[in-house]
């Protein structure tokens, strides 16, 4: 294996080869220049990562330093999920036709500028158009990061980079309110932005230096902006008109103007992907009853967990008096749980099938937001808060791993890769909406929203809509998810889950499990 500059490889189906040689010269995890390659790709998703959990520890800081409300609080959080969420599958079809290293490089750049404009926003409105900037950025790095390691490896050794990959991400998901909290307290929440530059600086050089360049070449030149537009309208229109009705009136002429649009978009979007050759969606995967469903579960318990999630670190600093750091470290039981225990459930719904721990789990998330409404008022972290981290913990061991796998797994082979973008996309629209939405149900919104009694208040409403919205998930469930035949024969998991998923599902490849020296086709 040479470690010269990176070639380009052409890419067809799971594997890559390089242009003129053969397989024997792809990446093998026991080289200097794998190992370099999965940093590269770890560090770069790993801001973005990053940034969705790290955020949340410094809402109340940016609250107090801007006098701004929970609306401008909520558009801080959704303007990076908006834009993450409308671009992930263009900045996909970009990365296969332009080249993945190519627009990792462009999207860890993107990031880092926007990071900087971030940091040094002299009001709120700055703050959040720089947050939409950011959001696409991150969606040009996110899915060529894993698309890398997809296209770079050889079939044997890719279960072991995506695993190395998803593992690391997770810890760097884990690491985010921590730190967050530490650089809040030892300096300012500005920090929680100006700390992804060097990390991008490093990125940039192990990418140049160490990783090869692939692409599609069975990728059509077109690219699908009018579904990206639409898509784009269709999410903005929708979360403005949410997040700004309690404060300018739901007949309000701007809120009805982002409601139309949203309402025009969203038919509009499916019209295009329907009519175009080559379609940014495919829509014909939801024929699949076993993919639709997996879909919507995926959209109900990531939305119910992450407005539960955008809440938690508010109510922690406001009501409860934590410090940011406090705050950030109170999650970690979660980390640790999901770590320990996401491979060995992947394996069970090999097993036994995954409609079980798919229809239990949710309901235990549920159950675990439910008993955060005892941590409305100060008081006890072991007593008030503790108990629910660990519960809702032990829920997400339960249902991330064969949620993931059976989106996967019920597309076709040729398709591994779109539904793979699909269910994060998914994963991501419900947490966008749910932040946008949940605050609106609990009675969080006007001038009040940030006193102590009031949010206190509104609290304990909205963990009782996102664990009961999170429990409907498990009864969706169970109505609608099949055990493939034999599953209880089948030893080895079809897809093995490494991951630590907080804030969405991992972007997930084909070949992701292995046979006997090989990659199995449609795992």
């Amino acid at each position: 294996m040479r470690d010269s500059a990176p070639e380009v490889r052409e890419v067809t189906g799971s594997g890559s080869t390089p242009v003129g040689a053969g397989a024997d010269e792809q990446l093998s995890m026991d080289t200097s220049r794998g190992r370099w390659v999965i940093a590269a790709t770890v560090l770069g998703s790993g801001i973005s990562a990053l940034d969705a959990t790290v955020v949340g520890i410094a809402l109340p800081s940016i609250g107090r330093d801007f006098h701004s409300g929970v609306g401008t609080l909520q558009w801080v959080v959704s303007g990076y999920a908006l834009t993450l969420a409308a671009f992930l599958l263009l900045g996909g079809s970009l990365g296969d036709r332009l080249g993945r290293r190519r627009m990792f490089s462009v999207g860890v750049v993107w990031f880092a500028v926007a990071s900087v404009c971030c940091g040094i926003a002299p009001d709120a409105g700055v703050l959040i158009a720089a947050r939409i900037v950011q959001g696409m950025g991150g969606a040009l790095l996110a899915p060529a990061s894993l698309a890398i390691l997809q296209a770079s490896f050889r079939p044997d050794h890719r279960p072991r980079a995506i695993g190395a990959w998803s593992g690391l991400g997770g810890v760097a998901t884990a690491a985010g309110p921590l730190l967050g909290g530490y650089l809040i307290v030892a300096g300012s929440w500005r920090w929680v932005f100006f700390i992804n530059i060097p990390v991008a600086v490093a990125v940039l050089f192990i990418t140049a230096r160490h990783v090869p360049e692939s692409r599609d070449p069975s990728a059509a030149g077109h690219v699908d902006w009018r579904g990206a537009a639409l898509a784009v309208l269709f999410l903005a229109g929708l979360t403005y008109g949410l997040i700004e009705a309690p404060s300018h009136g739901w007949a309000s002429p701007a809120v009805l103007t982002g409601l139309v649009v949203a309402a025009l978009a969203g038919p509009a979007f499916l019209m295009v992907e329907r009519a175009s050759a080559h379609p940014m969606l495919q829509l014909g995967l939801f024929r699949s009853r076993q993919f639709t469903s997996s879909n919507a579960v995926t959209f109900i318990v990531y939305g119910g967990l992450a407005g539960a999630l955008f809440l938690l670190p508010v109510e922690l600093q406001l009501v409860s008096h934590y410090s940011p750091l406090e705050a950030g470290s109170a999650l970690l039981p979660v980390t640790v749980i999901m770590l320990a225990f996401s491979a060995r459930s992947g394996k069970l719904a090999a097993r036994i099938g995954p409609r079980l721990q798919m229809s239990v789990g949710p309901v235990v998330v549920g159950a675990g937001l439910l008993l955060l409404t005892r941590a409305a008022h100060p008081g006890s972290y072991v007593t008030q808060v503790l108990p629910a981290v660990v519960v809702f913990g032990a829920g997400l061991a339960i249902t991330v791993a064969p949620l993931t796998s059976t989106a996967l797994g019920a597309a076709p082979s040729e398709h591994a890769g779109v539904a793979s973008a699909v269910n994060n996309v998914v994963a991501r629209a419900g947490g966008l909406l749910a932040v946008a939405v949940l605050p609106l149900l609990a009675g969080i919104t006007g001038g009040a929203a940030l006193e102590p009694l009031h949010f206190a208040a509104g609290f304990r409403t909205a963990m009782v809509i996102a664990g009961l919205t999170c429990a409907a998930g498990g009864l969706l469930a169970a109505a609608a998810i099949t055990n493939p035949p034999g599953a209880q024969r089948l030893l080895r998991p079809r897809l093995r889950d490494y991951h630590c998923a907080l804030d969405s599902t991992p972007l997930r490849p084909a070949g992701a499990a292995r046979t006997t020296g090989a990659a199995r086709p449609g795992s």
